[in-house]
Formats: structure tokens, sequence, C-alpha cells
């Protein structure tokens, strides 16, 4: 199998690289900051945000239940508040099939290459 660098991780994130990683609008992120309290973003002394890995897995947590699942926002705010550890759960687990999956097609694919 083929040497797979590992990603280094930043510490911060600024708020057009979060709207990138999602492909939303920075205002989007701005609104979801506002409605969702457990993100708390970081702001220098120009007042710009700086988002932690931590707040992107929160943003990543709440874009799967609006974006993917259509919940609204009043149910995703629902959920987080009354099963917060248990949506982390099934998120994590989505999260690491996903990873998985992924995982298997780059597999298959490098296979598809050397079998031609």
């Amino acid at each position: 199998m083929p040497y797979k660098k590992p990603q280094i991780e930043k510490i911060l994130y600024s708020i057009s690289e979060v709207a990138a990683m999602f492909d939303v609008n920075i205002s989007l992120i701005r609104f979801w900051e506002k409605e969702f309290n457990i993100i708390k973003p970081i702001k220098n002394k120009k007042g710009n945000r700086q988002f932690t890995k931590e707040d992107v897995d929160h943003f990543r947590m709440i874009y799967h239940l609006v974006k993917e699942r259509g919940m609204t926002l009043k149910g995703a705010q629902q959920k987080l508040k009354d099963n917060k550890a248990s949506t982390e759960q099934n998120f994590e687990v989505i999260k690491r099939l996903q990873d998985i999956k992924s995982e298997l097609i780059a597999i298959r694919d490098h296979l598809d290459l050397h079998n031609d």
C-alpha cells in the first residue's frame, strides 16, 4: 500500500475557511454561530472570528442535522440541548463510517489502476 502523508491540522480556522469546508456562505456561518451556543469562536484584536477544531466539529454536526437530515434549526437546537452526548456519538459513528467508505473507495481505485 502506498505511503499516505498524514494530514496536518490547523489550530485555528478563519470564517472563510470554515465556510469553504461546508460550501456555504460566510453569512450562514455567522448565523449558526448566533443560533447555536456550542460554537464559541475566538476573536482576535481586529474582531475576526477564529474557529477551533472543536467549533468546526460542531459546525459539522449542525450541518449534518440541518442540511443532510433536513431538520429545522429549532429541531437541531432542541436535539443538541436534550441529547447532546447521544447526538455527538451518533454523528461520530456516521463520520467514521464515511471515512471508512472513502478509504475503501481509494483502495478499490488503487487496485483498479494496477489491474488494468
